[in-house]
């Protein structure tokens, strides 16, 4: 029994020790959100911060307000160009068939100068007779190799950019050669997937990235949020 109590007070200070942590971090939090509705311009936010009790709390709550204006300046930035890439979407007569303008990218990808591939991806929608929309993601990758590439796989990232799991369907569509030397073709290459609606609404606030796979090679393509926003405020 003796043994015993030792050990049950270690536990309890522990345990003391735990919820004043944990209290200390909601407190942070609620002083953040008190001062963020008070209204005022963030030097005024970060001069009521300045005013609290311990320098710790004073450490944190102005960490968390710059977190805040810095994620309110992007938003800002985020909707500007959401409602550029909106006004670029195309809508066919019916309104039932939709497409998001083209976002090209170049990627090196060697040593050589024609080491180099050219992303060119969009966004793409159709609204079947009983209202459910269904859209793709159109991929077209040129580059110049020996030969063509087989993509195998494709699979959606997270936020930390692990791409291992969340496979989707990957359709090649077709893989064209011109301009052959003996050094190598150029190529173009189109593959497409399919996404249903709810799955792209879910992502709308961070985008997407999709890593498509080779046996020896990937490529990765990134939606941002707000081309995302953009093309489904008309897609809908």
């Amino acid at each position: 029994m003796k043994k015993l109590l030792p050990i049950l007070f270690f536990s309890i200070s522990l345990f003391g020790c735990s919820s004043l942590e944990l209290e200390a971090i909601s407190s942070s939090e609620e002083e953040t959100q008190r001062i963020l509705a008070l209204g005022l311009s963030h030097e005024e936010n970060l001069l009521e911060a300045s005013k609290l009790s311990s320098s710790h709390m004073v450490s944190v709550v102005t960490l968390q307000l710059k977190n805040a204006r810095e994620e309110k300046i992007q938003n800002e930035i985020d909707f500007v160009e959401s409602e550029k890439f909106a006004e670029m979407v195309s809508i066919s007569e019916d309104n039932l068939n939709f497409m998001g303008p083209e976002i090209v990218n170049s990627i090196k990808k060697g040593v050589l100068q024609t080491d180099i591939d050219v992303q060119t991806h969009f966004l793409s929608g159709k609204k079947s007779e009983d209202g459910e929309l269904l859209h793709k993601l159109n991929i077209t990758i040129e580059h110049n190799s020996s030969k063509k590439r087989q993509y195998l796989s494709a699979n959606l990232c997270d936020q930390w950019m692990r791409c291992d799991g969340n496979e989707q369907e990957l359709n090649v569509i077709s893989s064209n050669a011109s301009g052959c030397l003996t050094t190598g073709c150029n190529y173009v290459e189109k593959m497409e997937l399919s996404f249903e609606d709810e799955l792209l609404k879910n992502m709308i606030d961070s985008g997407f990235t999709l890593r498509i796979s080779t046996k020896r090679s990937s490529n990765k393509i990134k939606v941002p949020s707000a081309y995302l926003r953009g093309y489904l405020k008309i897609a809908n």
